[in-house]
């Protein structure tokens, strides 16, 4: 599991002058405007500061601002517009965050100076932002250890801050399992960590071992597994079942926890990182991690595809062609786009409950990060309305999505003399990531679906509200998501 969140800790007022000298971190929020409040904490050292840099007030909109009070005490203060996207505000506590979190103090106080409804949302984002990035991921640096913040003291708001510390939690938990090195998260160890889980949340769980799942006819997913010599490939499924479910969902993840690219072998510069093609179905995990306290009224399934795509003499070959879960015959024509097979039986499993909707995430195609670079996900819906539903949890969320069309005609590229449909396309200019849209929609019937290619799983120097290389993309976006879905759905919308 990964390492303890920092505790938090709440105060409905802001603290007194003799407290706040006492402070050794401490970031100061403030309502976007053309002036500095006449409470702001350090308001003396504030406007000094600004004086000194030659800055307007208006400027911490855009930029934090720090300096040392008297005490010695480290001061940053910024300015949060409601007008401005949730991307934009997240990306600003994270700059402000950053300046203290980089000199790893045991506690960082938080002062929320604005009004109580705007000091709520605003309590909120940093609480996300605090508790997301307090805690380091694993790191086997023997030197120089980054410490992890203990607590967090939010000042000025008296708002529950359950929904951000579980959101902070789930996006935690999603980033470490991706950066765990592939020696150390196989799928063996991956189940096991998922059993933890399970046990932990009293979520119910299924493994569909490779034995179960060659006799069960998903030659789509063993035909990546078969190359393996561990033989530790599953798919397993964890629940979460709350006695209020109002509906029931599908979150389906792919779990490639190394992948060579098979007899397609990557280049080594595009081999490494590899051990990060497993991020949806972390994302997937988070979600359910999130989604458990309190728990929403739904039913979530989560459908772990767990495998690694090895190079051996047993592996596939271009020209096999093998026959999926639902009976569809694959010509396997890159042995690289191996991630679409695995979602492929583990769609066609997780549709025989025939749950009211079904959203799959996974690192799935290069196409996509070139259309888009690593600061969106793109979105594949069945109906335009679900489409903008996503988007619209992208804004709310702060991890932005793009929606993408997969029209019929597009599967004429997947056409195969040989088999009902071609694996992939081998065309340099090909659109792979609609192509491997239309791939797995074959999959899901008519059931309502969404399919999240994750570009954004990975973005240097971090994204929104994170700060690491590793996003845990697709965390604060699925519970945004499922919350206005869920509304929808009671509503009879």
């Amino acid at each position: 599991p990964p390492a303890m969140i920092a505790t938090l800790k709440t105060f409905p007022v802001l603290p007194k002058t003799t407290a706040l000298a006492g402070m050794s971190h401490a970031l100061v929020v403030l309502p976007a405007a053309q002036e500095v409040p006449a409470d702001c904490p350090d308001r003396a050292l504030l406007l000094a500061t600004l004086a000194r840099r030659r800055l307007d007030a208006e400027e911490l909109g855009d930029t934090p601002v720090s300096a040392n009070s008297a005490s010695g005490g480290l001061r940053v203060w910024l300015m949060l517009d409601a007008a401005k996207s949730t991307f934009d505000k997240l990306t600003l506590l994270r700059e402000g965050m950053l300046l203290l979190l980089d000199e790893e103090p045991a506690t960082v106080d938080v002062l929320i100076c604005a009004e109580s409804e705007t000091a709520g949302w605003m309590a909120d984002l940093a609480t996300y932002v605090g508790l997301a990035n307090g805690t380091p991921l694993p790191n086997r640096k023997q030197e120089d250890a980054p410490r992890p913040l203990e607590t967090l003291q939010i000042w000025g708001s008296n708002r529950d801050s359950n929904h951000a510390r579980s959101l902070a939690e789930g996006n935690l938990l999603a980033r470490s399992l991706t950066a765990l090195p592939p020696n150390e998260l196989t799928p063996t160890a991956y189940r096991a960590r998922v059993a933890e889980l399970a046990s932990q949340h009293s979520w119910e769980m299924e493994v569909f071992d490779l034995p179960r799942l060659r006799d069960m006819g998903a030659g789509a997913f063993t035909s990546v597994a078969q190359g393996s010599e561990a033989n530790d490939a599953a798919i397993v499924r964890v629940s979460l079942i709350p006695p209020n479910a109002k509906a029931r969902v599908a979150l389906v993840g792919k779990g490639i926890c190394f992948d060579t690219g098979g007899h397609n072998l990557k280049s080594a510069d595009s081999m490494i990182g590899m051990h990060e093609d497993m991020a949806g179905s972390a994302a997937v995990l988070g979600i359910l991690h999130a989604a458990s306290q309190p728990a929403q009224p739904l039913r979530i399934d989560a459908w772990l595809a767990l495998a690694n795509n090895d190079i051996s003499p047993r592996a596939s070959r271009q020209g096999d062609i093998v026959t999926a879960l639902n009976g569809t015959t694959i010509e396997i024509v890159h042995t690289d786009a191996e991630g679409r097979m695995v979602l492929a039986d583990t769609l066609a499993l997780a549709g025989r409950s025939q749950p009211d909707l079904i959203i799959d995430f996974g690192t799935l195609t290069y196409t996509m990060i070139n259309a888009l670079g690593c600061r969106y996900s793109g979105i594949f819906a069945s109906s335009d309305e679900l489409g903008a539903l996503a988007v619209r949890a992208g804004s709310a969320s702060g991890e932005r999505v793009c929606s993408f069309p997969m029209d019929a005609d597009y599967e004429d590229a997947l056409d195969s003399k040989v088999a009902d449909i071609c694996q992939c396309s081998l065309d340099d200019d090909a659109p792979d990531h609609i192509h491997a849209a239309r791939f797995l929609k074959r999959f899901v019937g008519d059931l309502p679906w969404l399919h999240m290619d994750l570009s954004a799983a990975s973005c240097e120097d971090g994204l929104g509200a994170i700060a690491t290389d590793q996003t845990g993309f697709g965390v604060a976006w699925g519970i945004s998501f499922l919350a206005a879905w869920a509304k929808l759905e009671s509503t009879g919308k």
